[in-house]
């Protein structure tokens, strides 16, 4: 889930949402356009979250600090899980799988040298190797593929989160500037307008899981609105 509080409310989107506005992005993107796989490299970018669905749709407090648990947040036990789930159910294309697997890893790596971690990173790796050789194809290839799948979900979470901080990949940098989300020039000069769904509940602590599902149950819907732009005059970065 993703979480922003608000002065008087607070906005939940769910993980497969903004996974599915990361692909509805690139599909704008012009380097992507002329890859082999494109339609496999938007599959997996809008299926990147799926493993995180069972946890959307029933959203869970902190016993201790009383907040809402965001995928960042969640505690280590529902992030190991989550993502050799939504692998396993990518397994019938298993380039969209790597793809992922891919991903779990990257986002992640802060947590590389911890030992309670080893475990998922030996999983995602072997996940992502065993894809791989169901297709013929090589890692090298999946990374260079993979670029698309962390930019979309970068410029989609930047976004959703109210990020105002720049978030960096490689030589990439994104940035929010009200509603625009500012990249290096990926569309042709095109801006891209987004929209997401989210849900509106009253700001204030939850005591408990089922205070905060019953609420969440009855949330309000609201759509937020922006565009995706590039940097005038700042070429994107080959990929």
């Amino acid at each position: 889930m993703i979480v922003q509080h608000l002065r008087d409310r607070i906005q939940l989107i769910t993980q497969p949402d903004h996974a599915r506005l990361a692909r509805a992005i690139m599909e704008h993107c012009v380097p992507l356009m002329a890859r082999p796989r494109r339609d496999t490299i938007l599959f997996a970018i809008a299926e990147h979250d799926n493993g995180w669905s069972e946890e959307d749709a029933a959203p869970r407090v902190n016993p201790v600090t009383l907040d809402i648990f965001d995928f960042v947040t969640a505690p280590a036990t529902v992030r190991h899980s989550v993502w050799p789930r939504g692998v396993s159910r990518l397994a019938g294309n298993p380039w969209a799988a790597a793809l992922v697997a891919q991903h779990a890893i990257v986002v992640y790596d802060r947590f590389r040298r911890a030992a309670a971690w080893e475990p998922f990173f030996s999983e995602m790796e072997a996940a992502r190797d065993s894809m791989i050789k169901r297709t013929g194809g090589l890692l090298e290839h999946l990374l260079s593929d993979y670029v698309f799948v962390r930019l979309a979900d970068l410029i989609s979470l930047t976004f959703c989160t109210g990020w105002t901080d720049e978030q960096r990949f490689g030589d990439w940098t994104v940035r929010l500037s009200g509603t625009r989300v500012i990249v290096p020039d990926l569309f042709g000069g095109a801006e891209i307008p987004i929209a997401i769904d989210a849900k509106e509940i009253p700001a204030r602590a939850y005591r408990s899981d089922a205070e905060l599902r019953g609420v969440f149950r009855h949330a309000v819907g609201t759509t937020l609105r922006g565009t995706v732009a590039a940097v005038d005059g700042s070429p994107a970065p080959a990929v």
